[in-house]
């Protein structure tokens, strides 16, 4: 009988428990990486619903509405020296409701006054405030230059004013931030297009009809 046989070795070598044991390590690495970018990609998910869920509701902008309350004159200032001219300077006040559930700050603007298609007037819009899903009032001073009005014109306005109602039409373009949260501040301009019949001789608004709208 051959005692010199070959014996198996019962145990695996240094070099390849070493192998087993990377192999294990790199098995764990792959499936912790598989674990973090799920987790990544539903939280990046959640927070996209989140976002869009926001932007349909609380951060979607409607538009405001516009009333003009009064007109007020505050100035008029005549030429002394031929031709005869006079600038009349109104002190406009317009009511603004909200319907949002974030407040709109806005800063210096601007609004031009048309008569029968011709600006006859420019006007600057006070800074100020309208809280959210609230009212609030704006200011403006404007100024209605008579040298606007050509002689075709003039007799039009004779005739309005006899009639007992002169039609203006005005515009106005106001920017500013919309807040959100108390730290969500978005860039917005407002915009408002009215249509008023200013009553003679009570002087004051008879009719209007106005278009809001607000860009982001």
């Amino acid at each position: 009988m051959d005692t010199t046989a070959t014996v198996l070795p019962t145990h695996a070598t240094p070099s390849s428990s070493k192998a087993i044991a990377d192999g294990g390590l790199h098995e764990m690495s792959r499936r912790r990486c598989l674990i973090c970018a799920t987790a990544t990609a539903t939280v990046l998910l959640l927070l996209a619903v989140t976002l869009v869920v926001l932007f349909l509701t609380v951060l979607r902008v409607r538009d405001p509405s516009t009333r003009l309350v009064s007109a007020q004159l505050v100035g008029l200032a005549p030429s002394l020296t031929p031709p005869l001219q006079f600038n009349v300077t109104l002190l406009l006040t317009v009511a603004v409701h909200n319907p949002n559930p974030a407040s709109f700050s806005f800063a210096s603007g601007s609004a031009q006054l048309w008569y029968r298609g011709i600006i006859v007037g420019n006007a600057e819009v006070e800074p100020g405030r309208v809280p959210s899903r609230g009212d609030g009032t704006m200011e403006m001073v404007m100024t209605v230059l008579s040298d606007s009005f050509t002689p075709d014109m003039m007799a039009q306005l004779i005739k309005d004013v006899e009639a007992g109602g002169v039609p203006f039409d005005a515009g106005a373009r106001i920017p500013g931030k919309v807040d959100v949260f108390g730290f969500i501040k978005l860039h917005a301009v407002a915009y408002s297009d009215c249509h008023v019949v200013f009553g003679v001789p009570e002087m004051s608004v008879r009719s209007q009809e106005c278009s809001d709208h607000t860009k982001l």
